[in-house]
Parts: C-alpha cells; structure tokens; sequence
C-alpha cells in the first residue's frame, strides 16, 4: 500500500470523524475510536501493519493522553468541591459591595468574576456562574446582554489556556508532553491575554455609558426602571454544602495547588489529587457517604471528558505513530524518520499537501494558522480542531522543516480566544441561552474583537520570542 493511498483513506477518516461530530451522530469519544480502528483494519488488510503494530500505535496513544485524563479527572472534581463549598460565592460577593451602579465598574467585575470561574477550565459551569449574577444587574443599568457575554468569552478563552483546560491538554497530548510544560511556555501570553480582557471590559463600560447606560443614564429614562427575572433556572450547589467558614482555607488551598502546579516537580495531576483529598477531609469531614455524594455530583462531566481522551488515544496512536523497520513506534515528535521506516497517516497525508502548497506560506504555517484560528473556530468544535486537524498541521509543518511546538501554540492561543463564540460548542449555546441572546447577535457583537484580540496575542508571542517570525 503506497504512501498516496494511505494519505488518501487518512484524509478519508478525518473527513468521517468531523462530519459524525458537526451532524451529533454520536459521542466525541465513539468516533474517536471507530473510525481510526477501520483505518487500521483496512491498513492490516492492506498489508502496510500487523495487528501487533497496531497495537503498538495505540499504546503509544494511551502513553500520551493517560496523565491528560488524570490531570481533568481530578481538576473537575478539585474545583467542583471548591464550588460546593461556596469559595467563588464569596469572592463574586466581595467583588460587587465595591462596584455599586458604575458601569465601568461592573463590566470589570464581569470580567473578573469570569476570570476566577474559569479556574477550572469549564466553559458551561463558567456561564452558570457569570451570566445568572450579572444580567440582572446589566439589565437594571440598560446594558446590553451582548456585551455581558463578550467580556465573559474573552475572559474566559484567556484562562482556557490554563493546563488542565480542554484545548491546552488536548494540544499537549497531540505533542505528547505534559500540559503543564506546554502551559509554561505560553504562560507570558496568558498574562497579556488578562491584561487584555480587562482592558476590553474598561472599553465596553464607556461605550455602555456613552450610549446612556446606567441606573440614571439617558436610557433609564427612556426604558424606565423595571423588575427583571431569569426565565432559565439555573442548578446550584445545595446550601448543605456551602462552608463559608471555610472560606480562607480553600483560597489557600487553591493558591497552594497551583503553586505545586507551577512548581512542576510532580506530574501535574497529583497537586489535584492531594489539594480534593484535603478539600473534601476538612471541608466535609471524615464521612464516606458525604464524599461518595460529592463525587458523584462532578462524576458525569470527569467520565465525559475522560472518555474523549481515551478516544483520541486510539486516534493519534493509530494516525501520527510512524513505525520503524524494528517493529517499534516511532514518536510523531520526531521530525525526522529513518529511511526504512513506513510513515505516519498524518505524515502521508501532510506530504500529500505540501506538494501543492507553496513554500513560502509553508515556512510561515504557524502565523498563517494563528490568523485563520478564529473563523476556522466557527466551523470546527474544539475536539474536531486539535485532535483532527492539528495532527495534519503539525505534520504539514513537517514537511517544511516548522517545529510542531510553534503550530500548537499558535493553534491554541487564536483558539482558545473564539472558543466560546462558537456554535460548535455546547457551552456557547448554554451561554447564549441564559443570557437570552441569539447566536447570530453573539457572533456579530463578538467576532471582530474576539479576532484582533487573538491576532494581537499573537503578535505578543512573537515579539517575546515564543513564535518564530
């Protein structure tokens, strides 16, 4: 079986897992898995691998993704029980009795509070947080809700590139390295990226106020002053398990989990680990039936997550492992293959590619991606963009001689920024739904800002040496 053909059915398969994912045929994860193992099963009866190489390739898969899925597994649980235990309730609380009606003021707030949800890198609890608090503020000062949900997606994609985030794993994962270590390198992006985000929340606060908002601007006179509800309920911790007392301790508990985080001499799962044992032992005492309940209340979005990681070990081991003459799996790190080894699916098909693309734009994949990033984001959902098309990227980089570190940053910075003004992704729906805004109206307020904010984290990583030039 040639090169070509294995290019060609590896295209095939991509072609097949993003179309099952856009058209909800099934679970990230099934995909994952079945439509890789009919690759390879086609590739055994092809006589390009045994089934022992096979089985090789998705060991290799499972080596890279395992740490990923211990880091969310845990991470999930960690902040859920610091949810429960009411630790954000307390900070929004503290946060609004300094603000009062300025409106400045409270799209700063908007975007803290949306900084500090998003600690545990999920995007729909983060929405549950943000929007049920403060639209009804937005709207007793005539702000628009669109503007409530831009400061709170770009807020929000700013802290998706923590490591135990959705995106920055699944890009460590394809890289086959530790999400912390790849969270490190883009670590002074992320700093501008909140700088940023708190500058784009002053910016919307005076033009809320320059078109009359506020509790006494222009348009209180003109709309009146009206009682507002939330149609939506939203579902929150049972007041059983707020410990407010507790308050001090989770806060330096939390700064002390992401201190071991950063201090990266254990693998980055275990500060998670240790930081839900003592959360749940001194927050709720030494009872296995507390425990078991608040386990059991964060299991369901752990399992899911848990289970696409597993998937996409099948996909990468059986799409980016290259084999070697000796049988044994070859890293889709490596840049370059011995030449009696049989290449990757990916690599076949990135080959394929660079046939026709120029070599100049070729040179400049991770600038020319980064750039594309955002509208590519309104058609891709975040599982289908990193685990489907990073691969080819990282492979067509390859081939012009571009490392695969510099594609993956660009690819996840740009990314992250216009994650959730995606209609491929289901928080942005649960976002729009809470705040009662059509997708359209969200797209149209939000995608120029959330375009040059991706553009200009960009230009920062290159200035700082992080992309080449």
């Amino acid at each position: 079986m040639s090169n070509t053909i294995v290019g060609i059915l590896g295209l095939l398969t991509i072609a097949a897992i993003v179309i099952t994912l856009f058209k909800s045929k099934t679970q990230p994860a099934i995909a994952f898995i079945v439509w890789p193992t009919i690759l390879a099963l086609i590739l055994v009866i092809g006589g390009r691998h045994s089934f022992d190489d096979i089985a090789a390739m998705i060991k290799a898969g499972f080596n890279s993704t395992g740490p990923t899925a211990a880091l969310f597994v845990f991470s999930v649980l960690y902040f859920g029980i610091m949810t429960d235990a009411g630790m954000f309730d307390v900070i929004i609380g503290k946060l609004m009795k300094y603000v009062g009606d300025n409106v400045i003021g409270v799209c700063v707030v908007t975007c803290i509070i949306a900084l500090v949800g998003h600690l545990d890198g999920g995007g729909a609890s983060t929405f549950c947080i943000v929007i049920p608090s403060m639209l009804p503020v937005f709207k007793r000062m005539h702000m628009r809700p669109t503007s409530l949900l831009r400061i709170a997606v770009l807020a929000m994609g700013v802290l998706n590139l923590m490591p135990w985030a959705g995106p920055t794993m699944r890009a460590a994962s394809v890289l086959g390295i530790e999400a912390g270590e790849l969270w490190k390198t883009i670590l002074p992006v992320q700093a501008f990226g909140i700088v940023l985000a708190l500058a784009h929340a002053v910016l919307t606060g005076m033009q809320e106020k320059k078109r009359g908002a506020g509790l006494n601007g222009p348009l209180a006179k003109i709309e009146g002053d009206v009682e507002l509800e939330i149609g939506a309920e939203v579902a929150t911790a049972d007041k059983e398990l707020a410990r407010p007392q507790l308050f001090l301790f989770n806060i330096f508990l939390t700064i002390a989990v992401i201190a071991m985080l950063i201090w990266d001499i254990f693998p980055s799962y275990y500060p998670f680990m240790i930081g839900c044992a003592l959360a749940l032992f001194v927050n709720y005492g030494f009872t296995a039936k507390m425990h078991k309940k608040i386990i059991n209340l964060h299991a369901g979005p752990a399992l899911m997550m848990c289970s696409t990681l597993m998937g996409a070990a099948v996909l990468m081991g059986i799409l980016t492992s290259s084999m070697g003459a000796d049988g044994k799996v070859i890293s889709a790190k490596v840049m370059e293959l011995p030449a009696d080894a049989l290449p990757s699916v990916v690599r076949c098909l990135a080959n394929m590619v660079a046939v026709v693309l120029p070599p100049a734009l070729g040179k400049q994949l991770p600038l020319v991606i980064g750039i594309l990033s955002v509208p590519l984001a309104l058609a891709f959902d975040t599982d289908s963009y990193f685990y489907g098309m990073l691969p080819v990227v990282i492979g067509i980089g390859q081939a012009f001689g571009v490392e695969a570190l510099p594609i993956a940053i660009s690819m996840v910075i740009c990314r992250n920024c216009a994650t959730f003004i995606s209609p491929m992704v289901p928080a942005t729906l649960l976002g729009i739904g809470l705040a009662d805004v059509d997708i359209k109206d969200h797209i149209k307020a939000s995608f120029m800002y959330v375009w040059i904010f991706s553009i200009l984290c960009l230009l920062v990583a290159m200035i700082i040496g992080i992309m080449p030039f």
